[in-house]
Parts: C-alpha cells; structure tokens; sequence
C-alpha cells in the first residue's frame, strides 16, 4: 500500500530532475564550442544585412515583428525550426541569421 503513494511521487521527482538537469547541461561549455565569427569585408557586411533585412521582411515579417538581439547560436536554432516549418530555403536563412545576429 505503501508504494502506491510513493511510487508517483518518486517518479514525478525524478522526472523533474531529469529535467531541471537538461536545462542546465546546455550552459556548460556552450562557450568552449563556439567557434570565432568569419571576417567579412565592411562593404559586403553591409550588402549581406540588407538582403538579409529583405527577405527577413518577405519569410518572417508576415507573422513576426522583428525579436529582439539573441545569441548567434539561439537564433540559428529558431531559423532552423522556422526553416521547416515556414519553408524558409538555405540561403535565406544565412542572410536572415546575419540581419538578425548583427
């Protein structure tokens, strides 16, 4: 009779832990993996923000008002789920991911 009301309550504890713990795995190290951004010429920086900024405005704006500044590897994996699901292409993605992490 005992386990009957233990058993739940060690299995929601657990499974709350199990949790909480994967939440907190993703901040460890997350600035070892970082590799340094790729240098690109000032003028053609500029040339990739504006495309960027077209077609944010073409993919995304017609459902989302501009977010605010996210880490680059946040927005990646938000442009990656809205890849999928708004069939945003690759190149898109590139130059969105510029325009939003600049």
């Amino acid at each position: 009779m005992r386990y009957r009301v233990h058993l739940p309550a060690f299995l929601i504890s657990l499974s709350l832990l199990a949790f909480v713990s994967s939440l907190f795995a993703g901040t460890h190290g997350a600035t070892k993996d970082e590799s340094p951004a790729p240098v690109i010429q000032n003028a053609d920086a500029n040339s990739m923000r504006i495309e960027g900024e077209k077609r944010y405005h073409a993919n995304c704006g017609r459902c989302h008002a501009a977010p605010q500044k996210f880490p680059p590897r946040m927005m990646a994996t938000v442009l990656r789920h809205m890849r999928v699901r708004a069939t945003v292409t690759a190149d898109d993605q590139k130059l969105i991911l510029f325009y939003m992490t600049q």
